[in-house]
């Protein structure tokens, strides 16, 4: 036997859950030879509008892409400045970065862990032109603050939904509330399509710009021009860039999504399995969702104080490992990263709540995959690393 043969197996962190009908979509799409951007894309967006009550839809390849596009279609300049949040993944403010503007931080709420609206208002200037807040592990953010703010200073609200295709605010779909809503379908996501984003977009002239972009520059439909309906010509209308989606992609993402809400609830079970749980441990857990709110509970973190828990954050990270369970940190706060340091002269410091949490935060496995076992096996695992 091999030394390793009697260890649980890995449990992997945010594992999706793939069925029959994703199986049997992908088959088919292979089978048909069009495997491109083509009807399946069409419909996933068609089906995602519906549920999230959209006027428009664009599918992409990412959510990274679709936060760059939204911010061109904006009309964001060089120079521009947009404010976004210190706790976030570097996407967010790379999307920033890319799209030629120069971003901005604002701290955190320290229950919320969302961006906090009294320091976005105080970190406008003249060059300020639009706000991106992110809807942190599936809580929307204080919106009606935001879009506030926004109206009063004629900014633009780009939200950034990749934890929160679920989450609604006040009876409104986030992503739905702004001027735009950027999704992220990747493989740790609450839907997957392996690899994908889609923008959401209240205005029919801002989607189609961001087609266009998505796809080369060409002209709307493009991609048609190897359909059954005849070669149709194309014209570059700028340069725009390779982030279209795939009926490849959509195929898997147009059966997740009629599973969303059976998958929705699965994890609001863990999520309550673990709350109840954990609240007696010496951790910080979530706080509870706010009323007239609905969490898309896409992630479960909790805070690891040494002086608490008895052990830092990173040994507990270890410690999870070694039990063969996997944990993720969301996130160390973007000005903790040496590259931000260097180009914008951020340090931690100067956003106390998103360094604290950033140092102390580790996110647990929540995945409608999880049987109650491995959600069983998670809890004494925790209960035992904190020596309870």
């Amino acid at each position: 036997m091999k030394p390793n043969d009697t260890k649980k197996p890995f449990l992997v962190f945010g594992a999706p859950l793939i069925e029959q009908p994703e199986i049997d979509e992908v088959t088919a799409t292979l089978k048909s030879g069009w495997i491109g951007t083509g009807e399946r894309v069409a419909c996933f967006e068609q089906n995602m509008r519906q549920y999230k009550g959209a006027k428009y839809a664009a599918a992409l390849n990412s959510c990274t892409s679709a936060l760059h596009l939204s911010i061109l279609a904006a009309g964001i300049k060089n120079g521009d400045e947009v404010i976004t949040t210190a706790m976030t993944f570097c996407a967010t403010v790379n999307a920033i970065v890319h799209a030629g503007a120069r971003p901005v931080l604002a701290d955190i709420d320290p229950v919320t862990m969302n961006i906090d609206p009294a320091d976005v208002q105080r970190k406008i200037t003249a060059r300020t032109k639009a706000i991106v807040p992110v809807h942190f592990a599936g809580r929307p953010c204080d919106m009606d603050a935001i879009m506030d703010i926004a109206k009063e200073r004629n900014l633009k609200v780009i939200e950034d939904c990749a934890h929160a295709i679920e989450t609604t605010y006040k009876g409104r779909h986030v992503g739905t509330i702004g001027d735009f809503g950027c999704l992220s379908f990747y493989a740790t996501k609450n839907i997957v399509t392996g690899e994908g984003g889609m923008v959401l977009a209240q205005n029919k002239k801002h989607i189609a710009r961001i087609k266009t972009l998505g796809l080369h520059g060409m002209s709307a439909d493009a991609w048609k021009r190897f359909s059954d309906k005849g070669y149709r010509h194309y014209y570059v209308l700028e340069a725009g860039f390779k982030y279209n989606m795939m009926d490849l992609q959509a195929a898997i993402g147009i059966n997740q999504l009629r599973r969303i809400e059976k998958y929705w609830r699965r994890r609001r079970q863990v999520w309550g399995r673990y709350q109840d749980a954990f609240k007696h441990l010496p951790v910080t857990i979530p706080a509870e969702p706010e009323a007239r709110t609905r969490h898309a509970y896409h992630l479960y973190t909790i805070l690891i104080d040494k002086e608490r828990a008895g052990l830092t954050r990173d040994e507990f990270l270890e410690a999870m490992t070694k039990n063969s369970i996997g944990v993720g940190v969301h996130y160390l706060s973007i000005p903790e990263h040496p590259y931000y340091q260097k180009t914008f002269g951020w340090k931690p410091r100067d956003f106390p709540n998103a360094m604290q949490i950033g140092r102390q935060t580790t996110s647990l496995p929540l995945s409608p995959k999880l049987t109650e076992d491995n959600v069983s096996y998670v809890i004494a695992t925790v209960r035992k690393i904190l020596g309870r």
